[in-house]
């Protein structure tokens, strides 16, 4: 999980997907295998990835923080205070806090909303949160707002971003939408 947030930085899940497949076909999906694999070979196995150097590098980041701040397992993050444990990713070279709370969230398992371009679309476009919102305000007001429950924040997210993906596009498609009746005949907001 962890490693697939820092593959889809700035593209298609369906590539990361691919750049992930490859590597668990080499069977390179643990910390100690990511550091022994040479960067460039690394580089070359993730290109489906897109930007496929600089996310080798931030790969191996992400790793060596791993290893050397809890032992290699994710798991062992757990414990650690939210605010601290999020604090301690951005730190690590290329993770921002969308990566970050991907991590959180998906591979921790703890409630941290993932407010990406998606989420801000649609929730923009149905007047739940204003036009140009950016990232740490809509994740503070999703995370107020909701229930902190991590499930259910990962089938939220994967909600909005299907619907984000499939009808609420750059060119809206609100005419299929599922939730055209929260437009209630008013226009979209252009995002």
């Amino acid at each position: 999980m962890a490693v697939g947030a820092l593959l889809t930085q700035h593209t298609a899940w369906v590539n990361a997907e691919r750049a992930v497949r490859a590597l668990k076909a080499q069977r390179l999906l643990t910390p100690a295998r990511l550091m022994r694999v040479p960067r460039p070979r690394l580089a070359r196995l993730i290109r489906a990835a897109g930007t496929f150097t600089v996310k080798a590098r931030r790969l191996r980041a992400f790793v060596r923080f791993l290893r050397a701040r809890y032992g290699g397992a994710v798991g062992r993050m757990a414990p650690v205070p939210l605010t601290s444990l999020r604090r301690e990713l951005l730190s690590v070279s290329g993770i921002g806090p969308e990566t970050a709370d991907a991590i959180l969230l998906y591979a921790v398992g703890r409630p941290v909303f993932v407010a990406d371009a998606y989420a801000r679309r649609v929730l923009a476009r149905h007047r739940v949160v204003p036009p140009g919102i950016s990232y740490e305000p809509l994740r503070a007001f999703l995370e107020q707002h909701l229930p902190r429950d991590p499930a259910l924040f990962n089938e939220y997210h994967a909600l909005l971003v299907a619907v984000g993906k499939a009808y609420c596009r750059n060119v809206p498609r609100c005419g299929e939408c599922p939730l055209r009746f929260d437009l209630r005949g008013r226009s979209p907001r252009r995002i």
